[in-house]
């Protein structure tokens, strides 16, 4: 049985990553522990190597990584319903109020990590560990603002505003629930891409869709200008979800909003059951999440690609044997 994991450790704002090999935690009652196969890498991460105010959530030294999936390789005290060797993906939101992998024990930015049972997601044998990682953060937020609270369903006319990680999973999520997408991007790039995935319609800018009475728009861009537009284009009473948070304080109409009977509501995150119904959508083959591999070694700069915003799709770190000798 192992006794060290290998890993990208995280010590304090504006601090480097470091590669250290450290040794494994105690395996607590109910918890399990998983031998890493794929973790996709966070904007969120880069965050907290710049922004104090994620210190409040990651309990340092910490190796980062939440959107995990692996093979169970131990069990701990009174584990049901799992057995070793099983493919896991783990819901990166707290168990108990305390922070899961990548803040509040090692994450997945390494060999092996550990989470508590409950949090587990069963890997269908037709479904990819790189798939499974990537529901479990950017599909299970940008599924729960699509499905969950914006209720997107078969032949909802649903608006998308931007198309950066999370925007491109729920698209995919829209097209694959059998909704008619209507994608708003300024790029043209973008705008093909939307179209090879399926989508009914693009444009430059959610108001061009005024005409066409969407029953409702996920802003995944979180402008402010982005929000507002959508609130002036969604027919009226509509929904739009705000899941971005680029620009956190902008002025609507409010009278437009009344009188329209439009409503505005937030998303962050997800659940579990989000990330195991991403995961059956992947499994039917109506979604699969662009990811582009890297191997544990090039995590750091990974994450500085994402920084500088070269990363087209979802970047997913994978292990090798080698690791873990």
């Amino acid at each position: 049985m192992a006794k060290f994991t290998r890993g990208w450790q995280f010590t304090g704002t504006n601090e480097p990553l470091t590669l250290v090999e450290k040794p494994l935690e105690e395996l607590e009652e109910g918890f399990v522990r998983i031998k890493v196969k794929n973790a996709g890498l966070c904007s969120s991460d880069v965050g907290a190597l710049h922004d104090p105010t994620w210190m409040s959530m990651i309990s340092v030294p910490r190796i980062l990584g939440h959107e995990i999936s692996g093979e169970i390789m131990e069990l701990g005290k009174n584990v049901e319903g799992w057995k070793i060797g099983d493919r896991v993906a783990i819901c990166p939101m707290p168990y108990e109020g305390a922070y899961g992998p990548g803040y509040g024990r090692d994450g997945g930015y390494g060999t092996i990590t550990s989470a508590h049972s409950s949090m587990l997601i069963k890997i269908p044998d037709n479904v990819g560990y790189d798939q499974a990682a990537a529901a479990t953060d950017a599909g299970m937020t940008s599924y729960h603002a699509v499905a969950v609270r914006g209720e997107v369903k078969e032949g909802t006319k649903v608006g998308i505003i931007g198309l950066g990680g999370l925007g491109t999973v729920g698209m995919d999520v829209a097209v694959g629930k059998g909704a008619q997408v209507y994608v708003a991007t300024r790029k043209e790039a973008a705008q093909k891409k939307a179209l090879e995935h399926g989508v009914f319609k693009v444009a430059a800018n959610i108001k061009d869709f005024k005409d066409d009475q969407l029953d409702v728009i996920v802003d995944f861009a979180g402008a402010g200008i982005t929000t507002k537009e959508a609130l002036e284009t969604v027919k009226p009473g509509g929904k739009v979800v705000l899941v971005g948070m680029h620009n956190l304080e902008f002025p609507i109409n409010a009278t437009d909003m009344i009188l329209r009977q439009t409503e505005l509501v937030g998303s962050m995150g997800g659940t579990r059951d989000d990330i195991a119904d991403v995961i059956q959508l992947v499994s039917e083959g109506k979604l699969k999440i662009g990811v582009e591999m890297i191997p544990l070694s090039e995590v750091a700069n990974g994450l500085k690609r994402l920084e500088d915003g070269k990363a087209d799709d979802r970047l997913v770190m994978y292990t090798t044997d080698e690791d873990f000798e």
